[in-house]
């Protein structure tokens, strides 16, 4: 085979680079989901805990302090579960800044969270086990869950791993 041949056939074609991109994004979303999804079912757990538990839980009456917990303790589950998984090609910096970021991330999100809630209770006076768990819960999760998506990508995880291949 003449030499220029054999280097044709060994360049990436554009597609191929647009398909590694889509596989590596595909791939990183479905970590995260699953991420999420323990999130997920820690958050609801502990919320229903705090505020349904017998009835009327130790924090029925504080459905918001109840959230800010539930939401709280997830957050440390899914902080490494994204760091040892999802974003495990990443570095991110442990110093104050890092953690910084990474806090007002999870508080916009929780904002996020807790207006989905407030909203429900509060401007549409639902408050059943029902209304809470999809309103708080599954709504509201879900548009944290895109936020944090992009927020911990763009801000927290930022920088690949030393000999990372970024597909």
């Amino acid at each position: 085979m003449p030499a220029n041949e054999s280097t044709a056939v060994d360049e990436p074609t554009p597609n191929a680079s647009l398909t590694g991109k889509v596989r590596a994004l595909l791939q990183r979303g479905g970590a995260f989901l699953v991420v999420g999804a323990i999130g997920f079912v820690v958050d609801a757990g502990t919320y229903n805990l705090l505020v349904f538990v017998g009835g009327e839980g130790p924090l029925f009456h504080a459905p918001l302090v109840a959230k800010i917990i539930s939401i709280g303790v997830a957050t440390v589950v899914t902080y490494f579960g994204n760091k040892w998984w999802t974003y495990s090609d990443h570095r991110g910096d442990t110093g104050a800044r890092h953690i910084l970021v990474y806090a007002l991330l999870n508080v916009l999100a929780i904002g996020l969270q807790l207006g989905c809630l407030g909203f429900s209770r509060y401007v549409l006076g639902l408050d059943s086990p029902l209304a809470d768990n999809v309103s708080g819960t599954l709504i509201g999760q879900a548009v944290a869950m895109g936020f944090r998506f992009w927020a911990y990508g763009k801000f927290v995880f930022t920088r690949p791993a030393l000999g990372a291949n970024n597909a």
